[in-house]
């Protein structure tokens, strides 16, 4: 007989560890279990070892509402969040509820059992195993941990140094003392960038297009401020809530104006690289601001390197890989030893897995998503996934707290089945992300769709969030419980 458990979690990155937070806080009765592909918790954190990995948004938003960040920078680097992500598992006991080497390749879901069946390989024995649960969380991301994803380059085969993506870097991976080649222009390569260039010999970064730069102080004054003076949990509040206000603001304003946005953005570069540096050729993206995300320079490391002519940047498409570089569509050759393919992620949705329901396969693609957080037509799930134009946990939180809403309001009427139906003839189905990343693009048919208003219409604003998930009515026509 297979193990049943009340829920079952799949992933034990940030967004597993604060679903199960919230379900042993919320729902203290109920049963669960987080399963983990991987050997180790952390997710992302983990899984990247790449020079200089870090945050691209501040620890203050993108850690844990229950769970106060409490070192000095605000912008962190991957073993500080690591470190953070393992004490706050143990801290809750959470780590205990986590089966590592556990991948889930199945969920089959039964009307007449009311519970899903999950097939589950096991990494260091091959064997599978099948576990039952009433309701699945779905914590494992938006991206293939296996493989990042590279363009073909022709000529790659002819390169006689190494090539490698961030997404595959290990320790014994040498650039001291060597050229490289960075290609991308994402916060990815802007991160490798500053970080290879303080012992490489010089960093190219090679871009076909350029993205936005908005740098930022590492560390945040007004938190040291509100810490000096206010308790850590009060402190902690109010740096979040300034931060995310600060956040909302500049993306509803470069969303609306986003012409002087980008003047802005573009005159701050100007102003400090100097006359001298084609910055339209290098910091003029062809979109608006936030159109893509936009990268984050913490104290200006990448204008730092730039300046002392550590790194340079090529902004030209690439013609072919040559036996010592990379060769532009211009004719000019970027000769180095070592190329980091800084060129994005493979999406893949619900962790690859296959679904179906009742029999029947589900086509995540032709779904459409409730409040971001539950499938049409699909039954008791929930799927956490973060915000685009902001920290990603700030989403991941509130979807907790509202599936641990659901959980409780079907014990209290004794339901068994909670379904979203979209039955109205007014909603259109729209992308279920603005962004025009390329990541985004290439994923747009195994992602859920998004309907044209409320309670299908994906919110990017976390105050109308708060209210909607946290605090909002549940009976509003499409959650139907049974």
């Amino acid at each position: 007989m297979s193990e049943h458990l009340d829920v079952l979690v799949v992933g034990a990155g940030i967004s597993g560890i604060g679903a199960a937070y919230h379900l042993q806080t919320e729902c203290p009765g109920r049963s669960y279990a987080i399963l983990e592909n991987r050997e180790n918790l952390g997710g992302t954190w983990d899984l990247f070892r790449y020079p200089g990995i870090r945050s691209d948004s501040d620890m203050h938003t993108l850690g844990f509402r229950f769970q106060p960040w409490t070192e000095g920078k605000a912008i962190a680097d991957g073993p500080s969040i690591l470190r953070y992500l393992k004490s706050t598992a143990a801290q809750h006991g959470i780590d205990r509820k986590i089966r590592y080497g556990h991948k889930v390749v199945a969920a089959s879901w039964d009307s007449g059992d009311a519970k899903w069946t999950l097939t589950i390989e096991r990494a260091q024995t091959g064997e599978t195993l099948e576990l039952t649960c009433n309701f699945l969380f779905m914590c494992s991301g938006y991206y293939d941990y296996e493989k990042g994803y590279t363009p073909e380059f022709p000529g790659r085969d002819r390169f006689k140094g190494e090539i490698v993506h961030p997404q595959a870097w290990t320790e014994d991976i040498d650039y001291a003392g060597k050229r490289v080649a960075v290609i991308g222009s994402g916060a990815t390569a802007v991160t490798l960038v500053p970080s290879l260039a303080k012992t490489a010999k010089h960093v190219t970064m090679v871009q076909r297009s350029p993205s936005y730069f908005l740098p930022i102080p590492r560390v945040d004054a007004v938190a040291d401020l509100f810490r000096r003076y206010l308790p850590e949990s009060m402190a902690y509040a109010a740096t979040r809530w300034k931060n995310i206000a600060v956040a909302v603001a500049f993306f509803n304003i470069s969303r609306r104006y986003p012409a002087r946005i980008k003047k802005l953005l573009m005159d701050g570069v100007r102003k400090r690289l100097g006359p001298e540096f084609d910055v339209d050729k290098h910091f003029n993206p062809t979109y608006d601001p936030w159109d893509q995300r936009l990268c984050f320079v913490p104290d200006n490391d990448f204008f730092r390197a730039l300046e002392t002519q550590k790194a340079s940047i090529v902004t030209d498409h690439i013609e072919t890989f040559t036996e010592t570089g990379i060769k532009m569509r211009s004719g000019e050759e970027v000769d180095v030893d070592l190329i980091v393919t800084a060129t994005g992620l493979n999406v893949v949705f619900m962790g690859g897995m296959a679904v179906t329901v009742d029999g029947a396969q589900v086509e995540i693609g032709e779904t459409t998503a409730y409040r971001a957080i539950m499938f049409s037509n699909v039954p008791n799930l929930a799927v956490f996934f973060g915000y685009a134009n902001a920290p990603w946990t700030l989403k991941t939180d509130l979807s907790a707290e509202f599936a641990c809403r659901v959980l409780n309001r079907m014990d209290e009427g004794g339901y068994r089945k909670v379904v979203p139906v979209l039955d109205d003839p007014s909603v259109k189905r729209i992308p279920y992300v603005g962004l025009t990343s390329g990541y985004i693009k290439r994923a747009l048919s195994r992602i859920p769709m998004q309907g044209s208003k409320a309670p299908w219409r994906l919110r990017e604003n976390y105050p109308l969030d708060v209210l909607s998930l946290r605090h909002g009515n549940l009976d509003d026509g499409a959650l139907r419980m049974s």
